[in-house]
């Protein structure tokens, strides 16, 4: 594609002028109802998505990607925290159409953590050159799944969800110390799964406590300007927590992917298979070194209950 023809994708991203936002994000008072911080909280990340849209579209820094794609999982996951205080359905609709947002952008991401993990690696020369074959194999998987996001980016479906997700105005007739009660049923909701999980859990068990980490991390986040210090100590503790299983979590990805891209290689030669062999127990040793840390992170947080 031509420099004139990528500028000109670029040029379609959208602006916040152009979407109907204020000049300035919204902002709700610490005694403001419900439905005033829920739409606070919308703009805030509604601003971050049309922001990052430019540099997702040229896709040099996979920053761009990352914070667009976390803002669209906390639109998510606090419009799924507040379902039982909101009225109406629009804002499960505008939940099911981020989740499909969502769902382009993941694999995109996924890769590029993987890229970066790769490509960090310090390996003998051979080995190195091996594992650079494999990054190419994954950069091949990346340009096409970065096609669908610029799809994704100009089809109608998308533009009208920004315009739904600025149009958007959350009612409830609850005041602001229900979202309270909304942190304390995900730290119940947590805290019986890590229960239940034991202390030696399988990988995916760790996994589904990280997404309900952050579940109550982001409604934490939606009441912080009512409860101050002590939410925000919470989600302090809660990100730490998120951060370890994260850690785990990638290390899971990072070892099922070198498996599945030398299997996929009809010829793997010695150099291949000692430096994947090195990768995934590279992995296996931060798995383990997460593991041994996930229980600390998890009383943290169960210190800083509010």
């Amino acid at each position: 594609m031509s420099r004139l023809r990528r500028l000109a994708k670029v040029s379609r991203s959208r602006d916040i002028g152009a979407l109907g936002l204020p000049d300035e994000p919204l902002r709700a008072a610490p005694d403001a109802p419900v439905a005033e911080h829920v739409h606070a909280a919308i703009d805030r990340r509604l601003r971050v998505i049309v922001e990052r849209e430019p540099g997702v579209r040229r896709g040099k820094d996979p920053e761009d990607l990352h914070k667009m794609r976390v803002a669209v999982r906390r639109i998510r996951a606090m419009l799924r925290a507040a379902r039982p205080l909101l009225e109406g359905s629009e804002h499960k609709r505008i939940r099911d159409d981020l989740k499909a947002v969502g769902r382009v952008l993941g694999p995109v991401r996924d890769m590029d953590v993987l890229l970066a993990r790769l490509d960090s690696q310090a390996l003998p020369h051979a080995e190195r050159l091996a594992v650079e074959a494999l990054m190419s194999d994954v950069e091949s998987e990346r340009a096409v799944a970065r096609r669908r996001i610029i799809t994704l980016f100009d089809s109608k479906r998308y533009a009208e969800l920004l315009h739904r997700l600025t149009r958007f105005t959350p009612t409830s007739t609850s005041d602001g110390e229900a979202l309270i009660f909304l942190v304390r049923k995900q730290f119940a909701k947590l805290a019986a799964a890590v229960e239940e999980a034991g202390a030696e859990p399988e990988d995916d068990v760790l996994h589904a406590l990280r997404i309900r980490g952050k579940r109550l991390r982001y409604t934490a986040d939606l009441a912080k300007p009512l409860a101050g210090k002590p939410v925000r100590k919470l989600i302090k503790a809660t990100k730490a927590f998120q951060d370890v299983l994260g850690e785990h979590q990638d290390a899971c990805v990072a070892e099922d992917r070198v498996r599945e891209l030398l299997a996929a290689r009809e010829r793997v030669d010695v150099d291949m298979a000692f430096a994947a062999g090195r990768l995934v127990e590279r992995e296996q040793l931060r798995k383990a070194e997460a593991r041994s840390r996930w229980l600390t992170a998890w009383a943290e947080v169960q210190a800083r209950a509010v």
